[in-house]
This record gives structure tokens, C-alpha cells and sequence, in this order.
């Protein structure tokens, strides 16, 4: 698989700059058509505008693969409200789907749905090619606003290394959320369950990415069919994350307040700094819609239920946790609060992927192929024993 490396400073803004290089590295933008708009954009309403723009130049010049990335992208920043990102959605997938068509009519990967509460769970199969034998299965999910065509490389390759892959979206993300409209729950064990149960999978490695970093471990403390864990994220407790860019004395009294539970002052608060800032403005959006709660305080006491600290001592597989040392989401600190949540668990190994790597930034998403390499060798050392 050909695996972008390697990143670029393409926006002032952190958030906006990473989503610019992910937009190449994950989904098959051009670097040098992201540049260019990356001048036009200071708001969500002008990524909504500039994105687009490029995806229909895109596909008005065939360039599929190019379209795909921007249309998908630029329905990341568009507000849940937006009448048309829904359409925007749609239209990335079937242009995704129709792109690598070869790929699933051919059954190198499977697209099922499994029976999930009122919906389902979209689910991605990707076997070994006939006689290979299995090394592994792998259960892979992303996180708070991940697509499941982003992982699309990631399962080929994964595959093609001997493995037998199960990618799935789950409540809040991709599909679950946009078209059936089923939120994000802490209790992942439950959606695991269905899929482990769905394939009678057992002796599974679950790789959870982003938000996957909690969501994974979370679901490892209750199924232990689940015998290896891989937390591709630093992510002891999602409401510590938020706060953590917003200094020492917001969080002290945010905690305060929710401890408390002083809910008109703390949605005051939070007003005034969506108000005051588009990316908070964006993210507390996003979250009250992903997340079902109406106003930040119910947002973030939700959030506090995203953790491992309170059931890590639960988690006794061999555990793999993945740090990205220029993340701007995480504080790369937070890893000693994730360690030392883990009392109890088989094996640990913290792995602190660098810049000098290009494999710094927030899902090491400039060298995801090191990455995938080093999970692979430590599989195999952990299966060896």
C-alpha cells in the first residue's frame, strides 16, 4: 500500500492545520491545492466553502480520488444544523464506493451490517487471501469523528500481511450517526460485543484510534475475548482532554462547577468561550449533537464517563499504548495518568512516536505504515510469549 510520510505547516490554527494534512495524508487531497485554500480559510463556514469548492473542481475534472477526500472533508466542519451535510456526506460515500468498486465487489472486503439496538453496525471484513495462515484478527474502530472510508488502506494493508480485519462504525460515528442518528455511548463493550458475537470471534486484538484510545481499553475491561488491546491514542479520561488546552484555572473551576453541578454558570462560561473562539465554537457544537445532551455542562458531564480510571483495574490483557509527541489534542503527560491506571494488566508497552519520525502529530498521521509495522511486531511478541 503507498502510505503518504511526512507533513506540512499549512495553517496557523493547529486544529485546521492538522485537518488540512489529514485531508491529504488519510483521504488522497492534494498538498498543494489544501495550500492554496488554507489562505482563505479562518472559520468553519469558510472550510465548509473553500472544501468544496475544491471537491467540485475536482470531480469536474475526474479527479475522483481528490473529490472524494475534499466533499468528505469538508462535511467534517459543517455544523449538524447545515441542511445540506447530510447530502455532502452521501455524496463522498457513493463517489468512495464507486472509486474502489473492484475492491468490495471482488470480496477482498466485505461490507455487512450487524444487528445493533433499533440500527446497525457497519462492519468491514478483509481475510487473508486463500491457504495464508491467520496471524491474527483484528478489531478496528476509530473515534469521535472518524469515517470508516478513512481506514480503507489500513485494512488492505493489514490484510495483505496475513490478518483477518474487522472494521466497524460505531454509535456516533460515520454512518450510525449521520444516517440513523444513533449518539456515542461510553459503554463500547456493547457494540464489541455484538460484532465479536456476530463472527464468534474470540482471542481478538482491538485497535481503537483517536477517541478509540478510551472507547478500546473501555470495552477490553468487560469482553475478554478481547486478549490484546492497542490504544492508538493517549486517552485516560475525555474530560480532562477538553479542558486540558484552556489553563490551569479554567479546568479548576470548570471541575468545580460540574462537581457542584452548577449548570447555569457553566453553560454561561462555555458560551462566552464559543462565542469568543470558532474552534470552540465548533467543538462544543459538534459534541452537544454526537454526544445527545442539549448544553455543554450535560456535554462534558458525559464526556467525564469517557475514562479508564475508573475501570482500568479491570483490564488485565496485554496492552498497548501509542503516543503522538506533537499531538494537539493530548498533552503527551497525560501517558503516566493512562499507565498508572493500569494496575492490573498482562503486559503494558508505551510507545512515544516523534517528529523526527514524521510520526508526531495527533494519530501519528504523517507515517501511519510505521505505525501499523510496529503493532504487527508487537503482536507477534506479545502472541509469542
Amino acid at each position: 500500500m503507498n502510505f503518504p510520510v511526512g507533513s506540512r505547516q499549512l495553517h496557523p490554527e493547529p486544529n485546521f492545520n492538522y485537518q488540512l494534512n489529514r485531508t491529504a495524508l488519510w483521504g488522497g487531497g492534494d498538498w498543494d491545492e489544501l495550500a492554496d485554500a488554507a489562505g482563505c480559510i479562518a472559520v468553519a463556514a469558510d472550510w465548509e466553502r473553500e472544501l468544496l469548492a475544491l471537491g467540485d473542481k475536482a470531480l469536474a475534472e475526474q479527479r475522483i480520488e481528490n473529490a472524494i477526500a475534499y466533499f468528505r472533508m469538508a462535511e467534517f466542519f459543517m455544523f449538524d444544523d447545515n441542511p445540506e451535510k447530510l447530502n455532502v456526506y452521501r455524496k463522498s460515500r457513493e463517489l468512495f464506493y464507486k472509486f474502489n468498486k473492484s475492491v468490495f465487489e471482488s470480496g477482498e472486503i466485505r461490507r455487512e451490517k450487524v444487528p445493533y439496538t433499533t440500527g446497525y453496525l457497519l462492519v468491514w471484513i478483509a481475510l487473508p487471501k486463500g491457504g495464508t495462515i491467520v496471524k491474527d484478527t483484528i478489531l478496528i474502530h476509530g473515534g469521535n469523528d472518524s469515517y470508516i472510508e478513512e481506514f480503507f488502506n489500513i485494512v488492505r494493508y493489514l490484510a495483505g500481511k496475513g490478518y483477518a480485519v474487522y472494521l466497524f462504525e460505531g454509535p456516533g460515528q460515520g454512518e450510525m450517526l449521520r444516517e440513523q442518528g444513533i449518539k456515542f455511548t461510553h459503554e463500547w463493550h456493547l457494540p464489541v460485543k455484538a460484532v465479536l458475537d456476530h463472527y464468534n470471534l474470540n482471542d481478538v486484538t482491538i485497535i481503537g484510534i483517536s477517541l478509540g484510545g478510551v472507547l478500546a481499553p473501555r470495552a477490553a475491561a468487560h469482553e475478554k475475548r478481547i486478549r490484546r488491546v492497542v490504544g492508538f491514542s493517549i486517552l485516560p479520561d475525555l474530560f480532562n482532554i477538553i479542558l486540558s488546552k484552556q489553563g490551569y484555572m479554567i479546568q479548576k473551576m470548570a471541575r468545580f462547577l460540574i462537581t457542584l453541578k452548577q449548570k447555569w454558570l457553566m453553560n454561561f462560561i462555555m458560551k462566552i468561550k464559543m462565542k469568543n473562539d470558532p474552534m470552540i465554537h465548533w467543538f462544543i457544537s459538534h459534541a452537544l449533537y454526537a454526544y445527545d445532551t442539549k448544553m455543554p455542562y450535560d456535554m462534558l458531564r458525559k464526556a467525564s464517563k469517557f475514562q479508564i480510571k475508573n475501570i482500568g483495574h479491570l483490564i488485565d490483557q496485554d496492552f498497548l499504548l501509542i503516543g503522538a509527541q506533537e499531538d494537539h489534542f493530548i498533552p503527551v503527560a497525560l501517558y503516566k495518568d493512562e499507565i498508572d491506571a493500569l494496575p492490573n494488566v498482562r503486559s503494558l508497552t508505551y510507545r512515544l512516536f516523534t517528529e523526527r519520525e514524521d510520526a508526531g502529530t495527533h494519530c501519528c498521521a504523517g507515517n501511519i505504515k510505521l505505525v501499523l509495522d510496529f503493532i504487527e511486531d508487537w503482536i507477534k511478541s506479545v502472541k509469542g510469549r
